[in-house]
C-alpha cells in the first residue's frame, strides 16, 4: 500500500528519534502540517505524519468503506518500519486507537506515545453516549455527517463539532478542504467490534494523554479516565476543542508535548544508553 508521508526536517542535524503523527477520522496527514510539523522541526525534531490508506494522497480511496481498523494498524506499522529509527508515536482521536492498537504487538520497540483527544481504551461506545446526552444536536448532526459524507458538511458544522467559536471563518473555509468521507467499518470495530487488548502493565515506555477542555467528542474525564488506565500523565488544555493541532493556541497543547518528549522521552533514551 502506497502511503502519503508528509515529512519536515530541522535545518540541523535532527535528534535521533524522529516523531510520527496519526491524524483523526475524516481528514488526513494536513491536519498536522499546519502547525506542529514545523513546530518540531524547529526545535529539532524529524516530523512526520502519515495519511492512512484512503485518505489524503494515499491509495486505497476506492475501498475506503472496506477497511477495518485493523488495516490502519498495519498502515502505522510499515509507516514505522520505514523510518530510520523508532519514532514516538502521537495519535490524534481514531489515530489515537490505531496507535493504541499497534501498541498491542509493538510495544517494545517504540520510545514513547502521545495520546490527544483519543479515543479510549473502552472505545468510542463511552464518548458517543457521552455526547448524545450531553450535546444531542451536535450528535444527530455527526451522525449523519458520518452517513453522508462532506456533502453533508459546512464550515460552520464544523466549528460546532471541532472548533472553538473565535476561529475565523476563513481558517473554518481553508480546513474544510481537509474533510473526507470515513470508513463506517473502522467507527464500527471502535464501538468494540475490534476492542483493544493492549494490557497497561505490558507497556514499559512514556505515555503522555491529553486532551481539551470543551471537547464535545472526548470529555476531560475521558481523557483523565485514559491516563489512569496507562498511569500517565493528564494534560487538559483550556479553551480548546477537538481539533488540537489546528486551533489558534495550538501551542498551548505543543509546548506541553514538547516538554514531555524532553523530560521523559529524551531522559528514558538517555538512561537505556
Amino acid at each position: 500500500m502506497k502511503l502519503d508521508l508528509i515529512s519536515r526536517y530541522p535545518e540541523t542535524a535532527p535528534k535521533p528519534t524522529p516523531l510520527l503523527f496519526v491524524h483523526g477520522s475524516f481528514t488526513d496527514a494536513r491536519v498536522w502540517d499546519e502547525n506542529f510539523l514545523p513546530y518540531f522541526a524547529r526545535r529539532g525534531y524529524a516530523a512526520h505524519a502519515v495519511s492512512l490508506r484512503g485518505h489524503g494522497l494515499s491509495e486505497g480511496h476506492q475501498h475506503l468503506h472496506t477497511w477495518r481498523l485493523a488495516d490502519y494498524v498495519a498502515d502505522l506499522a510499515q509507516a514505522v518500519a520505514n523510518l530510520p529509527a523508532p519514532p514516538v508515536l502521537i495519535g490524534h482521536s481514531m489515530g489515537g486507537m490505531v496507535l493504541q492498537k499497534y501498541l498491542e504487538t509493538h510495544s517494545e520497540e517504540i520510545p514513547g506515545a502521545a495520546l490527544m483527544a483519543s479515543v479510549p481504551p473502552q472505545g468510542l461506545l463511552p464518548s458517543n453516549l457521552h455526547m448524545a446526552m450531553r450535546h444531542p444536536f451536535l450528535f444527530q448532526q455527526m451522525t449523519l455527517f458520518s452517513l453522508l459524507g462532506p456533502s453533508f458538511g459546512s464550515p460552520e458544522m464544523m466549528r460546532r463539532l471541532l472548533f472553538s467559536q473565535d476561529m475565523p471563518i476563513v481558517k473554518l473555509r481553508e480546513y474544510f478542504d481537509y474533510i473526507q468521507a470515513e470508513s463506517q467499518v473502522v467507527s464500527l470495530d471502535m464501538m468494540g467490534i475490534d476492542p483493544l487488548r493492549l494490557k497497561p502493565e505490558q507497556l514499559r515506555l512514556p505515555i503522555l494523554v491529553q486532551g481539551a477542555q470543551n471537547d464535545v467528542f472526548i470529555s476531560p474525564a475521558m481523557v483523565r479516565e485514559t491516563a489512569r488506565f496507562y498511569r500517565a500523565e493528564a494534560h487538559i488544555v483550556p479553551n480548546m476543542a477537538h481539533a488540537m493541532m489546528l486551533e489558534l493556541n495550538w501551542q498551548e497543547a505543543a509546548d506541553p508535548l514538547l516538554d514531555w518528549l524532553e523530560q521523559r522521552v529524551a531522559t528514558r533514551r538517555a538512561v537505556a544508553a
